[in-house]
């Protein structure tokens, strides 16, 4: 049984922990649901969902280096009518508690809520993710969460496409990330996710070429934790919505370092790659530091750093 400590409500979404799979980590849940209790989590962030078929960055797509992971997959994904007819039943026949939020991408601004309203009906999905660190192809490249005429539209139109959470994931390399989250709640977001992964080169010092594909990428782990972790912090202190902290996340006290920063959930990627059953186990070893700790609510703890700045 999952401690009640761990029991979380958040944008009204009632979570049994506060673990989730990040984007990415689980696809759609059947290939990872071999290796892992996906009900013994909180509940998991699909891959990312497009309008249409998206094939993705060259390979390689994903390389390891001694302090963690780079990739480029350039948003690989089936397309959302393939999603909405056999990813997401697949997963609501299968998940009794864990909830479901769909990550959403796009090229254009309209897109995201094209995304949502194709969705929306779909049986077990508990809310979206806009993934804004996304390029805008009409706005010559630059991300939509780095443009706050841009961001605050995608949110409007996703806000009326559907009445489920909505929770916006941002880009650590935002000039005012705390701004940016004001912006998205401002147009009707309910949560906000923080943070995505940092651009980085990785090299083939033989080849004397890029490690992956595309040639730059992401860079998670163990690195993004005080990334994560100091975003969260930021982002707690300009908005009242709820917060997923993403990032670099390995054991149960980084868990508890995002909720004192201000999380109300986690997000596990890269770690959850590298070791499948990870999760499950952290759930289990926060469950115990609770106890030790005589936490009976994250909720105790939750934004109670001590710092003044």
């Amino acid at each position: 049984m999952t401690p009640t400590a761990l029991e979380v409500t958040v944008a009204g979404i009632e979570f049994q922990n506060p673990v989730l799979l990040a984007a990415g980590t689980a696809a759609y849940g059947r290939e990872i649901a071999r290796v892992i209790d996906l009900d013994a989590l909180g509940g998991l962030v699909t891959k990312a969902v497009s309008i249409e078929r998206r094939h993705g960055a060259r390979a390689p797509r994903v390389a390891e280096f001694e302090g963690g992971m780079i990739n480029a997959v350039g948003l690989a994904n089936p397309g959302v009518e393939e999603v909405r007819t056999e990813h997401l039943p697949w997963l609501a026949k299968t998940l009794r508690r864990a909830r479901v939020l769909v990550n959403v991408v796009g090229n254009q601004v309209e897109e995201f809520a094209t995304v949502v309203s194709m969705l929306d009906d779909s049986p077990g999905v508990s809310g979206y993710e806009l993934n804004v660190s996304c390029p805008n192809v009409k706005a010559g490249g630059m991300e939509f969460g780095a443009d706050l005429q841009s961001l605050t539209e995608v949110v409007t139109r996703a806000r009326k496409a559907t009445r489920r959470p909505i929770f916006v994931k941002l880009s650590p390399t935002l000039q005012d990330i705390g701004r940016t989250a004001q912006a998205a709640a401002d147009a009707g977001a309910d949560g906000i996710s923080v943070v995505n992964t940092l651009p980085g080169l990785v090299i083939d010092v033989d080849a004397r070429r890029p490690a992956l594909g595309f040639g730059t990428g992401g860079v998670s782990g163990p690195g993004l934790l005080p990334i994560g972790v100091l975003a969260t912090y930021r982002v707690a202190k300009a908005v009242r919505v709820p917060i997923i902290g993403v990032g670099g996340i390995s054991k149960a006290t980084d868990i508890v370092q995002y909720v004192i920063a201000g999380a109300s959930l986690v997000a596990i990627g890269t770690a959850a790659m590298q070791q499948p059953r990870l999760p499950e186990r952290l759930v289990a070893d926060l469950g115990r530091w609770c106890t030790e700790k005589r936490i009976t609510s994250l909720s105790e703890i939750r934004g109670s750093l001590q710092w003044e700045n």
